[in-house]
């Protein structure tokens, strides 16, 4: 891999609720989610995130979820593939309001929490997910987990995806994440984050939570940014990749 991008889940703050530390993750990424307002997120923080991410270079992807505040979008909810195209066409929506009064140009949607695992197994989901994206903008890149239905269901309707990859959270044989509140789900341990994250991208493998050996397509990192190590995963991600000679670039210039 001679390049990779470095993405982060960002703008989750919600009112007086503060979830984060963005601004001293910002300048070391180069492709920020930013919550849309379902599952966290508001006009202000969203506003302000995109600005944030201007003045550092930082390519700007929505990231939308379920309409689940108070479960944070990790709750799984009943929906249809056409709810699901509505739900993303309108979260966009908000976002590229905010994105075009900055004059920064909206790169990428990444789906949150539950409706990001349901989509990574139910092509009909996914489906209506990419359907919503290409008919907003046939431009803009799905970021969706490697080998997942949504990488599927993007190539099938020929919107442009990125396959995604976990610094800070465990792998199932089948290649999906383990799910949060199973011991070892999330992984805070810097040094074992950089040793998998290196194997990702050098070798397209990681090892599963029961051993086996799970094939990837990186092209892009997340770290999540309500993580307690997130700064300091950042920072030691980027360092060792480009220690390693990867190149540290956005999707956009990736995908060129």
């Amino acid at each position: 891999m001679s390049w990779i991008d470095l993405n982060c889940d960002l703008g989750e703050s919600f009112g007086a609720y503060k979830i984060g530390r963005d601004q001293e993750i910002i300048p070391f990424i180069t492709s920020a989610n930013v919550g849309c307002g379902f599952h966290a997120g508001d006009p202000c923080v969203m506003d302000e995130t995109v600005k944030m991410c201007k003045k550092n270079h930082v390519a700007v992807g929505a990231h939308p979820g379920f309409p689940d505040l108070m479960g944070f979008g990790r709750r799984k909810m009943t929906i249809t593939p056409a709810e699901a195209k509505a739900y993303v066409k309108y979260r966009l929506g908000a976002l590229r309001a905010f994105c075009d009064a900055s004059g920064v140009e909206l790169q990428h949607v990444k789906p949150h929490g539950a409706l990001y695992n349901m989509a990574g197994k139910d092509y009909n989901l996914a489906r209506g997910i990419a359907e919503g994206i290409y008919e907003v903008d046939p431009k803009l890149i799905l970021m969706a987990l490697s080998g997942s239905q949504m990488i599927r269901a993007a190539s099938d309707i020929g919107l442009r995806a990125a396959s995604e990859v976990f610094a800070d959270r465990a792998y199932q044989a089948d290649g999906s994440l383990v799910p949060r509140g199973t011991p070892g789900a999330v992984i805070h341990d810097v040094d074992e984050c950089i040793k998998r994250i290196i194997g990702m991208v050098k070798e397209h493998q990681v090892i599963a939570i029961t051993g086996e050996t799970v094939q990837l397509c990186p092209q892009s990192i997340c770290v999540h940014g309500d993580t307690p190590e997130a700064v300091e995963f950042v920072k030691n991600i980027r360092k060792s990749l480009q220690k390693e000679g990867i190149k540290l670039c956005n999707l956009a210039e990736g995908l060129r």
